[in-house]
């Protein structure tokens, strides 16, 4: 059975075409074909002579995304259903903005992490994606929308500092000026704080932004709704966030309000407690329904007198406005499901 090519990072290829007594240096001219060209078959790798694409093409395959499904909202966002080589479905969400064009994508088949007001945890935990595929839901997406994607957060399916040595493998595939020249100053990675992903991150050479999913000041609160975060004590999160924004990129918290949960002005007060000392940002995020799901969102009452509490601190305040809602594109919501609207 052939190999699918894509499977291979630029510093992993060479190593494959000595294996095949081929030059190692075309393996630049072969990368730069699969991820900046987007070639979908060897013999239009022109640069390249007959000899070296009828080699490859016997050794290899060039395998694509399946888009299963492929759903535009109202505002414009886009969600795609992608069909993995082996049958498993994800969701990427395309969000179109005047100056940025964003993919939000996933790295996990489902998620273990359990957070009881997200779909995606409904559907429990498959595997890990690979880093070929990660990178090719931003190459699918930009081909099928015919435009340069901008920015990239890895805020889909899955927790992905579960799955780091592949998000790195796929954030350099996307940022390689070979590949799909993205600035790794615009891509955001997501976690719900996991201490040792999160260290792994601050030692390692990639510049990323880094967001974090906080979503209840009060820990008890958190350990309940969200279980992962057991084994990961805010004092550690909070103290490693506040060394990233020191030392890389100033962190994001994100803060998904729910009506009746978390949606207090107590609950506003001890937020700005906890960060108090750390250089960021609060991402306020109004929850998105899902209709497997009970929670709600909260008023704008509510929402107006948080964002008011929290505008007193030196914090940098912003609500993410709701986009894609009603195709269950949101923030939460993705469950790999196809939606008939």
């Amino acid at each position: 059975m052939k190999d699918n090519l894509k499977k291979y990072t630029l510093d992993e290829l060479p190593k494959v075409l000595v294996e095949m007594d081929l030059e190692p240096y075309r393996s630049q001219q072969i990368f730069q074909w699969l991820w900046q060209k987007s070639a979908i078959d060897f013999p239009e790798m022109t640069n390249l002579s007959k000899a070296l694409r009828k080699s490859l093409a016997e050794h290899f395959t060039i395998n694509q995304l399946i888009i299963e499904n492929r759903i535009k909202s109202r505002d414009g966002t886009e969600k795609f259903l992608f069909k993995l080589e082996d049958g498993n479905l994800v969701e990427s969400v395309f969000i179109p903005e005047t100056r940025r064009k964003t993919i939000c994508v996933s790295t996990q088949v489902g998620c273990p992490l359990g957070c009881k007001f997200c779909a995606t945890a409904q559907l429990g935990f498959k595997r890990n994606l690979q880093a070929y595929e990660i990178a090719a839901e931003v190459q699918t997406v930009q081909n099928k929308i015919g435009a340069k994607v901008s920015n990239v957060v890895f805020m889909g399916m899955g927790e992905p500092l579960l799955n780091l040595s592949e998000i790195e493998k796929a954030i350099n595939i996307m940022s390689s000026p070979v590949g799909l020249s993205i600035s790794q100053r615009h891509i955001t990675v997501s976690t719900i704080g996991l201490v040792n992903g999160m260290k792994h991150l601050l030692q390692s050479p990639l510049k990323v932004k880094l967001a974090i999913s906080l979503n209840f000041p009060d820990e008890e609160m958190r350990k309940e709704m969200m279980p992962a975060t057991r084994k990961n004590p805010l004092k550690e999160i909070l103290k490693l966030a506040r060394e990233y924004s020191l030392n890389k990129q100033l962190v994001t918290f994100e803060y998904v309000i729910i009506d009746g949960q978390n949606d207090r002005i107590k609950d506003a007060q001890l937020l700005l407690k906890l960060l108090k000392g750390i250089p960021s940002k609060i991402n306020l995020i109004p929850y998105n329904p899902h209709p497997l799901l009970p929670f709600k969102s909260p008023g704008l009452d509510k929402l107006e007198k948080i964002q008011k509490i929290l505008m007193t601190s030196r914090h940098a305040i912003t609500i993410r406005k709701s986009r894609g809602q009603e195709i269950l594109a949101g923030c939460g919501q993705l469950a790999a499901e196809t939606l008939i609207v």
